[in-house]
This record gives structure tokens, C-alpha cells and sequence, in this order.
């Protein structure tokens, strides 16, 4: 037999996750399904990946679902915290256009702040939405840590309640 002069292929595990991850996600577009966990596990096994280290990669996939569920909850809030900011500036400049105006008949000096108003609301939508910057990252584990506070105290509060209740 004549050596074959194909080059060999070799891939590194992050080029095979890739390939892979593109793989099973274009099957399952394709035939417009989702994978059942025996799906799952079956895959695991042909990849030689123990129940073991599954479920744990299942656990870790959890934690990082209900991040991105916590920063999308996040980025909700602060949304609607710039949007009611942008209303009370628009609530204290058509006030400050409506006296400027009734006052002369003219709009003059209360131009001066909406240029402000309009500057100062760039700016902090600017800063408010770049959800790549530091500032961003620290707001959000703060909201977050308050978030989980939150959710720790009612947890104590209603077990406090279900025990005195009986």
C-alpha cells in the first residue's frame, strides 16, 4: 500500500470545542430541536467524559446562566433608571422653556441649561451603558450584592415566619 500523502490533521482542545460546539449547534437548527439530558449524557460518554465531570460541567454552566441572568436583570434596572432620568431632565427643562418663554415671549437664557441637560445626559448614558467598563463591572457586583442580600434576608425572614407558624 502507498503511503498516503494527505497532511495529518491535529487540533487543539480549544479548536476541537469550537468545531464541535458549531457542529452541535448547526444539527440542532437544522432540525429545530433541543438535546434531552440521555441526549447529553450519551454525547459525554462517546466523548469518553465521565458522569462525574458532566455534571459538574452541568453545575458550573448553571452558575454561569444565572450570571448572565443576573446582568441582564442589571442592565434592565439601569435602563430604567436612565429613562426616569431623562424624564425628570425633560420635566425641569420644559418648565425652565415654558417661564423663559411666558416671561418674553422668547426662549434666551433658559437655552443654557437643556445645553447642560443635553450634555450632562450623553455623558451619563454614555457612562451608564458601556457595560465594557470598569465602572460598569463594580456597579454591577454591588447591585448584585445587594440583590443577594435581599434575596438572603426574605429567605430568613419567611423561614422565621413557616417556624413560628409552625
Amino acid at each position: 500500500m502507498a503511503p498516503s500523502n494527505k497532511p495529518i490533521r491535529s487540533y487543539t482542545q480549544e479548536d476541537i470545542q469550537r468545531i464541535l460546539h458549531l457542529a452541535i449547534v448547526r444539527q440542532a437548527r437544522d432540525q429545530e430541536k433541543e438535546f434531552s439530558y440521555e441526549q447529553l449524557q450519551e454525547i459525554a460518554s462517546e466523548l469518553e467524559i465521565s458522569k462525574e465531570t458532566l455534571n459538574l460541567a452541568e453545575s458550573d454552566w448553571m452558575v454561569q446562566q444565572g450570571e448572565v441572568q443576573q446582568r441582564l436583570a442589571f442592565s434592565a434596572y439601569r435602563q430604567k433608571q436612565f429613562h426616569k432620568r431623562i424624564g425628570n431632565y425633560a420635566i425641569v427643562n420644559g418648565f425652565l422653556l415654558m417661564v423663559d418663554f411666558i416671561g418674553g415671549w422668547s426662549i434666551s437664557w433658559a437655552l443654557y441649561p437643556l445645553l447642560i441637560s443635553v450634555l450632562a445626559i450623553g455623558l451619563e448614558g454614555w457612562n451608564k451603558l458601556n457595560k465594557n467598563s470598569e465602572e460598569y463591572e463594580l456597579e454591577f457586583q454591588k447591585w448584585n450584592r445587594r440583590h443577594q442580600l435581599k434575596k438572603s434576608f426574605s429567605t430568613l425572614i419567611n423561614n422565621f415566619i413557616r417556624i413560628v407558624n409552625g
